[in-house]
């Protein structure tokens, strides 16, 4: 046994080295031996920061004093999971921290890799520890990806040290990582870069030899501003289209390629928003809160962008029928046939044209009155069915018809409101006293208030009227 474990040792460091050159990128070669070896990685991986101090973004995170930036400088955690939007540094993350506290990185994907290999790299761990002192950091990319087997077997090796788990995933890691994994780990949230941030990579690597050793490059501010405004805070994306705009620009006469907006705007496919679980119910949530705010600029805004990630149609128009009875309701009764007019109109239209029934059902539904009160109303029912004693029929108002309701006198001393001026009569519907319904005075729900108000005043003097001849 310990002849094969000899043995295989230098084959891991072989690999390594060979990964971590593919990684990181030759950066300590000339130019020209970098352009003939270098250049067949894409600008992102040949300009992957080699220090903590080139990583961009995050500062909420490294900056000095900050938890994670503690961690990685005393080198004290067990295991970390970052989750974030694709395109921020996560992976770079993981691989400066196994850099800066001296460990071996091994990665593995959630979606190719298996229960085996967890189980193999685990094992080359505790032998690497065993021989060399030397800790593991596995990287597990897209752990939302692993069942809850593969998680599982996770768990006794984090927990004893045998790896230093670092997690990365582009989803809620409360929805899709174990708990008993999460509760063992360092959870991190890291943040789509800003604009500053993806200027200053792109002219970085518009200068620095591990861009583009054979050619003098020059980026136009214009051009630099829109890759990362329309990149959205992804740096391998504005990355990318900087490479594709350099290498398909003929250089002019004085050996310059010159990147102008003209060519940056050739150089990249139509924004893709950035839209997954999290950015689903985000946007709906933002959506509904702004036309409940009575700001319809602002669910304009969220519907175009839902419409824009492809978000489905149908949903969108159930999210304004609910919001219609839910916030605005009686205040502007009419919202509620809008709504369901205009969900019944998108599917006999379909997209490109169902935008326009939904901006007009949203802007309509935006600049409605607005109540909650049928809400609140049927919330505080189901409390009190839920809680108490739920209250039996009164007799004069239980059904007469059937044989045995007559001979058991249901419906005896019911009055019948046509029958009484004004279509209304002092009677007793509930049994016990209680106020559900408590309409705003907004919109037309102001002339129900009214109303209400009216009836429950003659209640209250026939009662009055009742009490005194007693």
């Amino acid at each position: 046994m310990q002849i094969i474990l000899l043995t295989t040792v230098p084959q891991w460091d072989e690999i390594m080295q060979q990964f971590d050159l593919a990684i990181d990128g030759p950066e300590d070669r000339s130019p020209a031996e970098l352009s003939a070896t270098g250049s067949c990685l894409p600008l992102a991986a040949r300009m992957r920061p080699r220090s903590l101090e080139e990583y961009a973004g995050q500062r909420h995170l490294l900056a000095d004093g900050k938890l994670l930036r503690r961690a990685i400088d005393a080198d004290q955690f067990t295991s970390i999971i970052f989750s974030g939007p694709p395109g921020i540094g996560k992976t770079t993350l993981a691989e400066l921290i196994a850099q800066n506290t001296n460990s071996e990185f091994v990665r593995l994907s959630g979606v190719t890799s298996s229960v085996a290999d967890i189980r193999r790299e685990i094992s080359y761990a505790v032998q690497r520890r065993q021989i060399s002192g030397r800790k593991t950091i596995l990287f597990i990319d897209e752990i939302h990806r692993f069942n809850k087997a593969q998680q599982d077997v996770l768990l006794p090796d984090v927990e004893n040290g045998n790896v230093r788990l670092v997690g990365a995933t582009t989803e809620n890691p409360f929805f899709y990582v174990n708990r008993p994994l999460l509760s063992r780990s360092m959870l991190f949230q890291l943040e789509p870069l800003d604009n500053d941030d993806i200027v200053m990579l792109l002219r970085r690597a518009g200068t620095d030899s591990r861009g583009f050793p054979d050619r003098k490059v020059e980026l136009a501010d214009d051009a630099a501003a829109f890759l990362a405004n329309i990149c959205e805070g992804d740096a391998r994306k504005a990355l990318s289209a900087l490479e594709l705009a350099v290498m398909t620009t003929t250089a002019t006469a004085d050996g310059i390629t010159r990147i102008t907006l003209a060519i940056a705007e050739a150089s990249i496919q139509k924004k893709a928003v950035s839209y997954g679980d999290d950015g689903h119910y985000d946007t709906a949530s933002a959506f509904i809160k702004s036309m409940r705010g009575s700001d319809p600029d602002a669910a304009v805004y969220w519907l175009a962008k839902m419409l824009h990630a492809g978000e489905d149609i149908n949903f969108i128009a159930r999210r304004i029928v609910i919001f219609a009875s839910e916030d605005i309701g009686n205040a502007d009764p009419r919202a509620l046939t809008l709504a369901v007019n205009a969900m019944q109109a998108i599917q006999m239209i379909g997209l490109p044209e169902a935008k326009l029934i939904l901006a007009q059902a949203v802007t309509y539904c935006a600049t409605a009155p607005k109540s909650n009160a049928s809400y609140k109303a049927i919330e505080a029912a189901l409390k009190d069915i839920a809680a108490a004693r739920v209250q039996p029929v009164p007799v004069h108002l239980r059904d007469a018809h059937s044989a045995g309701g007559k001979a058991q006198g249901h419906g005896t001393g019911y009055l019948y409101p046509h029958d009484f001026n004004g279509g209304f009569v002092n009677q007793d519907y509930l049994g016990i006293a209680r106020t559900y319904y408590r309409p705003v005075d907004t919109g037309y729900e102001s002339k129900i208030r009214e109303r209400l108000h009216y009836w429950r005043q003659c209640r209250k003097e026939t009662q009055e009227d009742t009490d005194d001849r007693q």
